[in-house]
């Protein structure tokens, strides 16, 4: 890997980025994980998060779908002022991303297609045949299109995960933020996913921010950008 190197702490806040963090701390609570994060994804960028478990992952990702608040420093994603905006915008916030879990998240008691809707009209959809296109589309995207009259239960570990990739993609979003995606997969269902968010990434110009304990992908494309949590703060390497 490359050596170590800190973000860039000059770049103004810059409407050519999605995502745009400027000396932001960041919290758990009154406990500082962070300190003056520095960090941009251009659209269309692949990005590797890595790190020690507690080293601060999981509350950056936090921080950017806007589960933890922002009380030191500057961020905007896709236009949206994170440190001011109110709880009733957050919707509009997040039709501007997509979110994929480790554990899927799928509410067990409702279908695929359900499951899908429910994202649809959480983020403000209604009119019915809108929903119905999205949610076709989407599960074209990832190949499982005769899919959505199953349950959760139904599907395997791999399944659930497209499900989960077709889900971050109903509100076509300019960042998809991906949290161990992979880490109930085995690895060749891993190389599979992160293969298909890799396609769909360059096929929508999407940004992809994707946290990872598997160095396993990260030698498979060498190319992609790695940031780093380490001792407070963020490094690329």
């Amino acid at each position: 890997m490359k050596s170590n190197k800190s973000l860039d702490v000059n770049q103004s806040i810059s409407e050519h980025y999605v995502l745009q963090l400027k000396n932001v701390d960041i919290y758990q609570k009154e406990y500082k994980v962070l300190h003056e994060v520095n960090l941009q994804i251009r659209p269309g960028e692949f990005i590797f998060l890595i790190g020690k478990t507690g080293s601060g992952k999981s509350s950056l990702l936090k921080t950017i779908y806007g589960a933890l608040p922002i009380q030191v420093g500057e961020a905007q994603l896709s236009g949206f002022d994170l440190k001011k905006i109110s709880r009733n915008k957050l919707p509009l916030l997040r039709r501007n991303l997509g979110m994929i879990f480790q554990d899927f998240l799928l509410l067990e008691d409702r279908t695929v297609y359900q499951n899908l809707r429910f994202v649809l009209k959480a983020t403000g959809w209604k009119e019915e045949q809108e929903i119905e296109t999205k949610i076709d589309n989407a599960l074209r995207e990832v190949g499982l299109q005769y899919q959505a009259h199953k349950y959760p239960h139904q599907l395997s570990g791999g399944e659930k995960q497209r499900i989960a990739i077709s889900r971050a993609l109903l509100n076509s979003p300019q960042l998809i933020i991906a949290d161990e995606a992979t880490g109930n997969l085995d690895p060749d269902t891993s190389m599979e996913i992160l293969q298909l968010i890799l396609n769909l990434q360059k096929n929508h110009d999407t940004a992809v921010l994707f946290a990872t304990h598997d160095y396993t992908l990260i030698e498979k494309n060498p190319n992609a950008r790695v940031l780093k949590c380490e001792k407070g703060q963020i490094v690329e390497l």
